[in-house]
């Protein structure tokens, strides 16, 4: 009996496999700038160099109950902390500092170029907002992120002694699967490469609670990339929000009362 090759390539597509795709970036485009033009906070704040290491911060009405780092996806590729600035609605309504930061992109970097990009701007971002816990989001590449930011290696120095919570949504946790792919040549992925930043293969920090947040209309690969994390790292939480996509999942951080949300703060 034979079986039916794999198309690695479209596994990891999502947006030929969600109905009317190509509405949403612009629609998050749209809805971003709506928030950033009554949003308290610093936009275009620098944390090196390169024009795309900068961050926006956004701020709470009264002072900060802790501060929020979430770093956005698109495959390490695409996008900037201009496209998202509205999910930080739901955590600065409950009093929280949320700050996005961008990064450089592959194929200018390769992706331990950006690990370390994120470990500055979370380390830059911090000494702003120095009281309370630090959270950390990210969606995607970025949920993959703000998971080498618990390995040892990617620490993000005395910022790494604030870390309450990281909650890793829809991450890609195993890189080595993108070696099938051709996003290989772009990433700059090798066997090496792909294995030394795949959070699955390393130890967390201990003690830092983990929730890995995934929706259950996700391709196949990502619902798999989330259990593997869960599984690797031993205590990690994991939710299957049913019923969402990889597109909609993130719309949940826009609310206040979200159950994603409520993943990233309930409890601090």
């Amino acid at each position: 009996m034979q079986h039916e090759a794999i198309d690695w390539d479209d596994a990891y597509a999502n947006a030929p496999h969600i109905p009317s795709a190509e509405a949403y970036p612009p629609r998050w485009a749209a809805e971003a700038a709506a928030f950033r033009a009554t949003a308290r906070g610093q936009t275009g704040q620098s944390y090196g160099p390169h024009p795309r290491q900068s961050f926006d911060l956004f701020l709470p009405e009264a002072e900060s109950s802790g501060l929020v780092v979430f770093v956005h996806g698109g495959y390490w590729m695409k996008f900037d902390r201009s496209m998202w600035s509205h999910l930080a609605a739901g955590a600065v309504a409950r009093g929280w500092a949320v700050a996005m930061p961008s990064y450089r992109l592959a194929p200018e970097v390769a992706i331990s170029s950006i690990t370390a990009d994120i470990r500055a701007a979370v380390e830059a971002i911090a000494s702003r907002v120095p009281g309370g816990p630090l959270v950390l989001a990210g969606h995607s590449a970025g949920g993959h992120l703000v998971a080498r930011m618990l390995c040892a290696d990617a620490a993000p120095g005395a910022a790494a002694d604030r870390i309450a919570r990281v909650v890793p949504i829809s991450p890609v946790s195993d890189l080595r699967p993108l070696l099938k792919t051709q996003m290989a040549g772009p990433l700059h992925l090798d066997a090496g490469s792909a294995a030394a930043e795949s959070p699955v293969l390393m130890t967390p920090r201990p003690g830092v609670p983990v929730h890995v947040w995934v929706g259950g209309d996700e391709r196949p690969v990502f619902l798999d990339q989330a259990r593997w994390l869960a599984e690797a790292w031993t205590g990690a939480a994991l939710t299957v929000d049913e019923g969402r996509h990889h597109f909609d999942l993130i719309e949940g951080l826009t609310r206040p009362d979200s159950p994603l949300t409520g993943a990233l703060l309930d409890g601090l």
